[in-house]
């Protein structure tokens, strides 16, 4: 959990990709190459190899994901048109509909 007040340190992906190639191939330890590169903490390290290991990318995904997800954040209240409000609204459905699907559907108790 943060603490108020408290700053966040961004690497680059060189940096990220550094010490993923020097904790794998340099056969160093986490805390060796979080020391070498000026990184506060070893965990950090053993995060970003699990990444590469998972084919995943090193990229910083902060604030990308709320964006994409139209029902995280707070609730829209103001709409520029009525078409909009429509498809905002058919969303919510869609998103319950997959999120309880015993609800709605074959096995529903309505008849």
């Amino acid at each position: 959990m943060a603490k108020k007040g408290q700053s966040f340190v961004k690497y680059s992906e060189e940096t990220k990709q550094r010490a993923v190639d020097l904790y794998e191939k340099g056969g160093r330890s986490s805390q060796a190459v979080a020391d070498a590169l000026g990184i506060r903490s070893s965990s950090q390290v053993k995060s970003w190899v699990k990444k590469c290991r998972n084919h995943e990318t090193l990229q910083d995904q902060r604030g990308k994901q709320a964006a994409s997800h139209p029902f995280i954040g707070r609730p829209r209240t103001r709409f520029s048109s009525v078409e909009e409000e429509r498809d905002y609204l058919k969303a919510q459905v869609e998103f319950l509909k997959k999120r309880n699907p015993n609800l709605f559907g074959e096995g529903s108790f309505r008849k």
